[in-house]
């Protein structure tokens, strides 16, 4: 079924109470900060958000699909496990925080603390794509998933992403298109060309992301990214050891 809600001064507990009554493909109109949308909920409901969502966007969503036609405030897809939400705006601080599973694509920039905590556990890998910028402590104490940042429309490629970025990150790979300077990558991390692997991963993203926001990224070389990792499995197991 395909119901269509005006969420003009709709109270957020009242709006979610209402849509996990029925499954279904619902149209959101007029959303302005109403939060915990799609919290929690499986792959029978498909959602198209006309606003800007409120924090927690797909939080702990197991499934579902969101497309969001504006901006995200805090923590898009907090702890998800599975499914997509698609951002045709930008998108505020901790956007995938602890990501399990699943995937998210932000058209625009997003904010402080971008897949902070991500994880994931065998064939469950999580998949973050920015295709503008990020703040600073991009990754922070990442143990796993895969997080690509693309710096369109940037006119200075070491802004895709500011200071401190990776840190404590233990697992997972980011990748940024642009040669990031030394100073802004956290202790214990290594900066480094993408291998042939690395390509086999980054080229279906690319693919999904023309195909999200139809933007060609037919112009983008593989021998622009660079990987950050850690050094070893371990990359921290020293710092507090007393020689």
């Amino acid at each position: 079924m395909k119901y269509t809600i005006d969420a003009t001064h709709v109270p957020y507990t009242r709006l979610n109470r209402q849509i996990r009554l029925t499954p279904g493909t619902y149209r959101l109109d007029n959303i302005n900060g109403q939060r915990y949308l799609g919290c929690g909920l499986g792959a029978d409901y498909h959602f198209q958000i006309n606003g800007t969502p409120g924090n927690d966007l797909g939080a702990f969503m197991d499934g579902a699909e969101i497309t969001v036609n504006g901006n995200c405030q805090d923590a898009t897809g907090n702890t998800m496990n599975g499914g997509s939400i698609i951002v045709h705006g930008n998108a505020s601080d901790t956007a995938g925080y602890a990501m399990r599973n699943g995937e998210i694509f932000i058209r625009g920039d997003a904010g402080y603390r971008v897949a902070i905590h991500m994880k994931q556990y065998g064939d469950e890998v999580p998949v973050l794509v920015v295709g503008g910028k990020t703040g600073s402590f991009l990754g922070e104490y990442m143990a796993g998933g895969i997080v690509l940042v693309l710096g369109l429309g940037l006119e200075n490629p070491d802004d895709i992403t500011g200071s401190y970025c990776a840190t404590g990150m233990h697992g997972g790979t980011i990748y940024l298109r642009g040669d990031v300077p030394d100073y802004k990558i956290a202790y214990a991390m290594v900066k480094e060309k993408i291998t042939v692997d690395d390509e086999a991963k980054i080229r279906p993203l690319l693919k999904k992301f023309t195909q999200n926001f139809g933007i060609s990224t037919d112009g983008i070389s593989m021998s622009q990214f660079v990987r950050i990792r850690p050094k070893t499995t371990r990359p921290y197991g020293k710092m507090y050891v007393g020689n």
